[in-house]
């Protein structure tokens, strides 16, 4: 569904081809209009600001961009792989306690919050999509925790210096999942523990990652085909690391 509707936007007239620049503060401003702070299904103690439809969002971003085919508000929504991996770390808070972690494509900030919650001494959130930035601030608010935030793509940089990185439902486009796994393996390499959350998406590999726990979680049919999805919380396998895999 997703996808078709992103083919839609892009074939919309009377919008530039680059966005428009948008104080925080405005930024700030749209998430709250267009979504409700609400409590995160199976995650209990955390709550995100969540739209209930993907449509009215994202025309909301586009029209604020200027552009067509604004990015999916992935930051709108609390997706399956992020679902899992945030209870995993809520009931493993040794995966990040008194640690510099990084949450990769944060989206709505709820993996980032939860180990926040869980006791990391430092958490970062990562993504390029603009309103992710005010959509983290916001949630990390609602939720009482620090969150720092990264605007650039990390995937054009050496790993940083951190002792976790956690990434959730990076899997769903074929270009992004053929960056995401070398330079997680890289990262590995560096000795950074690595958790994935996806739920079984197209592009996540078939080799390469090791299952540790799975759950099932409560998304929405805007995203997924059903409410409840299985999803699986993984490592990287020794070989993966290796580049073997």
């Amino acid at each position: 569904m997703l996808a078709a509707m992103s083919s839609q936007r892009s074939s919309a007239r009377g919008v530039r081809d680059w966005p428009r620049r948008i104080p925080l503060s405005h930024r700030r401003a749209l998430v709250a209009h267009h979504t409700r702070l609400q409590p995160v299904p199976g995650v209990p103690g955390i709550r995100l600001h969540l739209a209930g439809e993907v449509a009215p969002v994202w025309r909301a971003t586009e029209t604020a961009l200027g552009i067509a085919g604004a990015p999916i508000p992935y930051w709108a929504f609390a997706w399956a792989g992020g679902l899992a991996l945030a209870r995993f770390v809520e009931e493993h808070p040794d995966e990040v306690v008194r640690r510099h972690v990084l949450d990769l494509a944060t989206g709505s900030g709820l993996v980032a919050i939860a180990a926040a919650r869980a006791g990391a001494s430092m958490v970062t959130g990562a993504d390029v999509d603009p309103f992710a930035e005010a959509a983290v601030a916001l949630n990390a608010r609602a939720n009482g925790v620090p969150i720092a935030f990264v605007a650039r793509d990390l995937l054009d940089e050496e790993p940083p210096d951190v002792d976790v990185i956690l990434a959730a439902d990076t899997w769903y486009e074929g270009p992004l999942a053929e960056r995401v796994l070398p330079w997680l393996r890289a990262a590995a390499r560096r000795g950074i523990r690595v958790l994935v959350g996806d739920p079984g998406r197209r592009y996540l590999p078939a080799e390469g990652l090791v299952p540790i726990a799975s759950y099932q979680v409560e998304t929405t049919t805007q995203l997924e085909d059903r409410a409840v999805v299985r999803s699986t919380v993984f490592t990287l396998a020794e070989t993966a690391i290796a580049g073997k895999a």
